[in-house]
Parts: structure tokens; C-alpha cells; sequence
């Protein structure tokens, strides 16, 4: 079937990408979301590849802030700083959302502030109860409601999707304080799986942190977080505390979670598309809801996976294949993760290289043969950097 009428549940930026696109080009679309846009607890950084794929988000008048600097610490080690050739350009999330769900409804989508609360896939067209008792028929859903999604086709369905394990989330907590600054920081712990980080936003810092959610309690996310607010000089008053869930896959659970069935399809968070080193989740969510929309509007949804892995999904594979080393192994006496900062802060060859990993530049497919190449200038650097010291 020609999937000419649209629903898609979930107005976050892979939903509403989706849904601009498939507007566009002639499709009935009704996107649902029950809060439509919202503040949503993430960094909401936008990486160098999101600024060139939608050049709109770094030149349109909505409030935003320019990022130049990254600041690298780990434990109580002095940080490494490195400019960014292309600055990071940061997001409330509310504006975000809103100015890509306004961009949908332009297109031709009717937006409507509503829940779904029940999903059928079963027949030939899908349909989704509201929490008002109402029905809405599709020829195709498009999930895209987030990583916790409970709409998700049953194990009827063929294929199924299972929901995520606790294992391919992290867990979040941090406050929206105000302030101002240039620089985002991040801050590696000893035998951590996770970070934290403090984020500028146009009017106010977004400080929080990130930890896995089979690994990390509540309590000891908060714990280490309140000691971090006293390190940056942050005072709690004023500001406003968030929590949230977040997908962090595993590599196997990216590699065999179906995205595509029948007459649905998973996109953004929903489909488990982030980075589980470095937790950049926007660019992916708006890519894969403009993949799919393109693969509707041309009467092909069945080409969204094939497209997915071969733009991103491989690279996404590679980040969760090697999250659990760089968090956990060690190299030459210490966390892989104080080395890092260690070399970045001596060696400016090795420092462009990680900036270009932090603002997007640098893809994990090339990066193990620049490392090698680089390897020489970056250990010469690093030696005579110490020797300086002495």
C-alpha cells in the first residue's frame, strides 16, 4: 500500500522532522504529541554535522548560544581546553521543539496536542486510541514518543520490537541554574560509566550529570553532582532540579532491534539512535525522522533501515561497542579516560583530534586510523611537554 495517510505520535525532533518532510511532499500527516513543546532535561547541544545538515538552526533568529570552547577534566586533574573550529551551538529544548514542530505544520501537518495511549497494528491500517476515548486510523504509524515508549507493536507483530533493557539507558539528573558562560565543560569520574557536565544556554546553564541505569543509584548520582556544583562555585538557589531517562544502547541491541514493520516504523529516541559515548542523541533523532519521511514520500518505507545503518546506524554500533572501554579499561597505569585528558591537555595534535570527536567532525569509522597516524607527533608532543614541566 502507498502509505498516503500518516500518523505520527512523538512531536520531539525526529517525529516533527518526519513529519515536515513527509508533508512536503503531498502526504496526509497528523502528528500527536501531549506536550507538544517542552523543556526537555538534556544538554541540547548541536554538533558540527546537525549545524551543516540544517544550516536553519545556526541562522535563525530564535535564542540560542555559540559555543567555541570545550573544557575536558577528569577527577582532580588540572582540564584540557580546546577551541572548537566549528563552535557547538546549544538549544533549550523548547524552543528547539518548537521551532521544528512549527516548520511541520507550514509544511501541511496537522499538529494536535493529544496522547495515544494504545496502539493496533494488526490490521492492514494501523490505528491509536487517544485518552479521550477518540480512534484515529493510518496507513502507517510513526513512532517516535521516546526511548520508554509503551506503544510498541506486541510480539504479534512481525517483526517485534522489545522495549529497551535497563542496561541501554542512563539515567539523568542535574538543574537548570542561572548564569551565563562561553565554555561547556565535561567532567570525567574514576571508574564512572558516565559524566557530568555544565552546558550554556542563552539565559541560564544547563549542570547535570549522566550515569548508566543498571550501574548508577539515584543517590550517587546526586551525591556527585552536588560536589561538582561546589567545585564550579554553583549555588542550588534559584535553581530549578530535573531527572529524565535517556537511551544509551548496547551494540547488540542496535544491531538487532527491528525499526521497520509492516505499517510502522521507529525513529529518534525511540529507535535507540545515540551516541552512548558522548550522549548526542539531536542530530540523530532529526536524521532518522528525515530518512524515514524521505522513504514515505517516495513510496518506500521499506528502504529506511538499509538507509538508517548506512548513514549513521554502523557508526552508532561502533560508539556503543567501545563506550564500556573507554569508560572502564585502562591504558599505561591509568583510566583510559584520565589518560585521554592527560594527552589532550599535552598534545595540541591529539587535542584537535578529540575536539573534532566532541563537536561531531571526527566519525569513530576513521578515528582508530588517525589515532595510528597521528600516534608519532602526539607521543613527541606529549614528551616534550613533560620534559617542559620538569
Amino acid at each position: 500500500m502507498t502509505p498516503r495517510g500518516i500518523l505520527i505520535i512523538g512531536g520531539g525532533p525526529a517525529g516533527a522532522v518526519c513529519a515536515e518532510r513527509a508533508a512536503r511532499a503531498g502526504l496526509g500527516v497528523t502528528l500527536l504529541d501531549d506536550h507538544l513543546a517542552w523543556e526537555k532535561p538534556c544538554g541540547g547541544g548541536l554538533t558540527h554535522k546537525a549545524l551543516r545538515a540544517y544550516p536553519f538552526l545556526f541562522d535563525g533568529p530564535q535564542p540560542k548560544k555559540m559555543v567555541p570552547e570545550i573544557e575536558l577534566r577528569c577527577g582532580a586533574d588540572p582540564p584540557a581546553k580546546m577551541k572548537l573550529d566549528s563552535p557547538l551551538v546549544i538549544y533549550s529544548r523548547q524552543t528547539l521543539n518548537g521551532l521544528l514542530l512549527e516548520r511541520a505544520e507550514r509544511a501541511g501537518c496537522r499538529v494536535r496536542r493529544a496522547r495515544a495511549v494504545a496502539l493496533d497494528v494488526s490490521s492492514e491500517r494501523p490505528s491509536a486510541r487517544l485518552s479521550d476515548g477518540a480512534q484515529l486510523e493510518a496507513d502507517f504509524v510513526v513512532l517516535a514518543a521516546g526511548p520508554r515508549n509503551r506503544l510498541l507493536p506486541d510480539a504479534t507483530a512481525d517483526p517485534a520490537p522489545a522495549p529497551l533493557a535497563p542496561a541501554d539507558f542512563e539515567q539523568t539528573a542535574g538543574y537548570y541554574v542561572p548564569g551565563e558562560s562561553d565554555v561547556l565543560k565535561i567532567k570525567f569520574l574514576p571508574d564512572f560509566r558516565g559524566y557530568l557536565w555544565s552546558f550554556p544556554r542563552a539565559d541560564h546553564l544547563s549542570v547535570g550529570i549522566c550515569g548508566k541505569l543498571d550501574e548508577s543509584s539515584t543517590a550517587t548520582l546526586r551525591r556527585h553532582l552536588d560536589a561538582y556544583m561546589d567545585e564550579e562555585g554553583l549555588s542550588q538557589q534559584g535553581a530549578r532540579f530535573y531527572s529524565h531517562l535517556l537511551p544509551s544502547p548496547r551494540e547488540h541491541t542496535l544491531r538487532a532491534r527491528p525499526v521497520l514493520g509492516a505499517n510502522w516504523a521507529l525513529a529518534g529516541d525511540a529507535a535507540a539512535m545515540v551516541d552512548s559515548i558522548t550522549g548526542e542523541g539531536i542530530f540523530y533523532a532529526m536524521r532518522s525522522g528525515e530518512l524515514l519521511g524521505e522513504s514515505l514520500a517516495s513510496d518506500h518505507p521499506e528502504t529506511y533501515p538499509r538507509r538508517l545503518r548506512e548513514e549513521f546506524g554502523s557508526e552508532l554500533e561502533r560508539a556503543a561497542g567501545l563506550a564500556p572501554r573507554f569508560y572502564r579499561e585502562r591504558f599505561l597505569g591509568a583510566a583510559i579516560t584520565t589518560r585521554t585528558i592527560d594527552f589532550a591537555r599535552r598534545s595540541p595534535t591529539f587535542r584537535r583530534l578529540l575536539a573534532g570527536v566532541f563537536s561531531g567532525s571526527q566519525d569513530y569509522r576513521t578515528l582508530p586510523l588517525r589515532l595510528w597516524a597521528q600516534l608519532p607527533i602526539s607521543l613527541a608532543e606529549i614528551a616534550w611537554s613533560a620534559l617542559a614541566g620538569r
